[in-house]
């Protein structure tokens, strides 16, 4: 028998369930630098599309994208006036899901569900630095992820062939670069191992995704004096990021550092 008490004590756990009280919130978290992601970490999985409750305005995303290219891009040697002004052109916002948001300009990582991430800004504008593409050339890049690294290297007006392995991802990426009216891009969801013949050779290949040995199809890929990056190494270690350029038929090749990748995946 429920005493009037009782019933008393019901009504008011029952409103406290309602408002919420002790539930989850909506706010995005805030990373320390310790918890942010490097590109080797599996975070998310597989998809972070919980809205943060501010979204940013169309001005503060352009301040903090100036901001990013001087004090992130500038400021540790990038130089290319055009790689500059494509990393400045193209709205990181839109490629980070909108759990990170908040986070799209910072100077990191940021994963994008799948065990996969976008990569810091500045490897970005390095890696399309080092590649000295000329209006017109014919770019393929493994990994295409967010379509992010795709969508800078468009902004260059290049051919952009880039490769996903995992479907969700590349019909994510697909429709995303089309939205954004990016014309100049054709993406494929395949193992990107193996490049893409039908289009090469290729004046450049870009490799955002790191193996354990150079794949020998994307370098019989490269066109003659064309140029390819790669980061190379153990999966969870870090690895080396390697320019291969082919001069006469062979490769010659230049350390450029240390660098931390998601491995690349794919039968072998």
């Amino acid at each position: 028998m429920i005493n009037k008490r009782h019933l008393i004590i019901l009504c008011l756990v029952l409103l406290l369930t309602l408002i919420g009280i002790g539930g989850t919130g909506c706010t995005s978290p805030t990373h320390t630098e310790s918890e942010v992601p490097t590109e080797t970490k599996e975070k998310v999985e597989p998809e972070i599309e919980a809205a943060i409750t501010l979204t940013p305005t169309s001005s503060a995303f352009a301040n903090a994208r100036t901001n990013m290219v001087e004090t992130q891009i500038k400021a540790r040697g990038v130089t290319d006036s055009a790689v500059l002004a494509a990393m400045e052109n193209t709205p990181r916002h839109e490629f980070v899901p909108d759990y990170y948001l908040d986070q799209a300009y910072d100077d990191h990582p940021i994963p994008i569900g799948y065990g996969q991430t976008i990569s810091q800004p500045y490897i970005v504008a390095l890696m399309t630095e080092v590649l000295k593409l000329q209006a017109g050339d014919r770019v393929l890049e493994i990994g295409t992820g967010s379509g992010y690294q795709a969508a800078v290297l468009a902004e260059l007006d290049v051919e952009v062939y880039t490769i996903e392995i995992i479907p969700e991802l590349s019909k994510q990426a697909q429709e995303r670069l089309g939205n954004l009216g990016y014309q100049n891009i054709q993406v494929l969801n395949a193992d990107g191992y193996f490049g893409w013949e039908d289009y090469a050779p290729f004046d450049a290949v870009i490799v955002t995704a790191a193996p354990d040995h150079l794949p020998q199809p994307l370098a019989f890929q490269l066109k003659e004096g064309g140029r390819l990056i790669i980061p190379i190494g153990p999966v969870g270690a870090v690895q080396t990021l390697w320019l291969f350029e082919k001069v006469k038929g062979e490769l010659e090749v230049t350390n450029l550092g240390a660098v931390r990748f998601v491995p690349l995946t794919g039968e072998r």
